[in-house]
């Protein structure tokens, strides 16, 4: 055995001396990164789109990062930009990178899925996503985060006054910062990877997320009250590495956009049944749940939507898209 060991040590020396090329030995892995926690809809969206695209494709294997192993958003995205990261799922962090993605951050916009889905094809692939690819980020699927809703260790949330004084988690965006201020709360951007310990510590009161997310990162542990506030509905974008993007074979390119495409739909009947399901289980969990009165948040809301107009190029004009998409 010794003998065979030094004559493929030999063999790699004089290969080496030769000038040949090392053989790569299995797929080629194309790293997906994502700050979801286990059994979150992030974490089940991408693991169902690795699958799909693992079974038709040999030469390629899409291999899935969760939980923050490749870094958070932000710098998931800069990994994006620089090629060490083939894709990424950033939903809320868009806004702070190019202004016009502050669309899906106006409150009460979307009103279901079947709406998310007009105003994907109105509004997303003709004017966000060549924004995108301007700034780094190439888009191939529209996924989900969800319906957010609020728990804090206060009272339950019921009017927007509620909120007053409220240190609230919220995602890395401007706009997230203006709708809590405008309601009252001291909104706090924060890493999702850093939310538990700040509220198991008291650092912060509460934070908002949809339920998928609450239950997967266990904040219903730390947790007393959770508002049914559906706030925002944050869509989750599918972004991909331009350089290595184009690196790819136009067929294996082909595979991966028909599967995250076809993925969406996974995503989105996977949602609905955990809005029922993880809503039951965190009452079980000894959280208490109530229905906000949502008018009274969507009249407190209404001067985001004229700041948004105001300051965004475009931005009255997709808004008013946005809320006709569908209606034909």
């Amino acid at each position: 055995m010794t003998h065979v060991r030094h004559l493929a040590a030999a063999a790699a020396i004089l290969c080496s001396l030769a000038g040949c090329a090392p053989e790569h030995v299995g797929p080629i892995e194309l790293k997906f990164g994502h700050v979801g926690e286990p059994g979150s809809l992030f974490a089940l969206s991408a693991e169902e789109f690795a699958r799909r695209v693992n079974a038709r494709l040999d030469a390629y294997e899409v291999v899935v990062f969760g939980s923050s192993q490749l870094g958070g958003d932000e710098l998931l995205l800069q990994k994006i930009k620089l090629g060490t990261v083939d894709f990424a799922l950033p939903s809320t962090v868009m806004s702070s990178q190019i202004e016009a993605f502050g669309l899906f951050e106006m409150p009460y916009l979307v009103h279901d899925r079947t709406h998310m889905r007009a105003i994907e094809e109105a509004v997303v692939w003709p004017d966000l996503a060549p924004l995108a690819e301007a700034e780094g980020y190439k888009m191939i699927a529209v996924w989900e985060n969800g319906f957010r809703h609020v728990t804090n260790n206060e009272h339950p949330i019921v009017v927007p006054a509620d909120l007053s004084g409220i240190k609230l988690r919220i995602p890395r965006g401007v706009w997230r910062v203006k709708l809590f201020q405008t309601f009252g709360a001291n909104p706090t951007p924060m890493a999702l990877s850093e939310v538990f310990i700040g509220l198991q510590t008291g650092a912060i009161d509460g934070q908002e997320n949809p339920l998928a997310q609450i239950w997967g990162s266990k904040l219903y542990e730390v947790q007393e009250y959770l508002s049914l506030t559906g706030h925002v509905y944050t869509p989750g974008y599918v972004v991909v590495s331009p350089s290595r993007w184009a690196g790819l074979p136009d067929d294996v390119r082909e595979v991966l956009e028909e599967e995250a495409r076809a993925t969406q739909a996974f995503v989105h009947e996977t949602a609905e049944r955990l809005d029922t399901e993880l809503l039951d289980a965190v009452r079980e969990a000894g959280v208490q749940v109530n229905t906000p009165d949502r008018e009274s948040f969507e009249r407190a809301s209404a001067p985001v939507y004229v700041e948004f107009g105001r300051t965004v190029e475009g931005g009255a004009g997709l808004v008013q898209r946005a809320r006709a998409a569908g209606s034909n």
